[in-house]
């Protein structure tokens, strides 16, 4: 293995721009929400699709995902909730819908 595979520092993991050096994951925040507005309802059930997807490439066990779906007159608003069961796959979801 080359030295470039075993050498990490702090200061690498601060420039991927990730997380900050001293964020501490104790498990306290296992969800992650979501929410936006669509012209209808059949847009919004195909990103609900896609977010599930997402979730569960990520998930160690079952992910809880709480949809809601809210007519509005411009359309339809998706809000969802994805409560993972550790902090970390809950920090993976989101860095993957950036």
């Amino acid at each position: 293995m080359s030295d470039a595979l075993n050498k990490c520092s702090a200061n690498e993991t601060a420039a991927c721009c990730c997380v900050d050096v001293g964020t501490v994951m104790d498990n306290s925040d296992c969800t992650a929400s979501w929410s936006r507005l669509f012209e209808n309802r059949q847009q919004a059930e195909e990103m609900l699709a896609t977010l599930t997807e997402k979730a569960r490439s990520v998930e160690s066990e079952p992910c809880e995902i709480t949809p809601r779906f809210t007519e509005q007159p411009d359309g339809v608003r998706l809000d969802v909730d994805f409560t993972f069961s550790c902090q970390a796959e809950t920090l993976i979801f989101q860095l993957g819908l950036r």
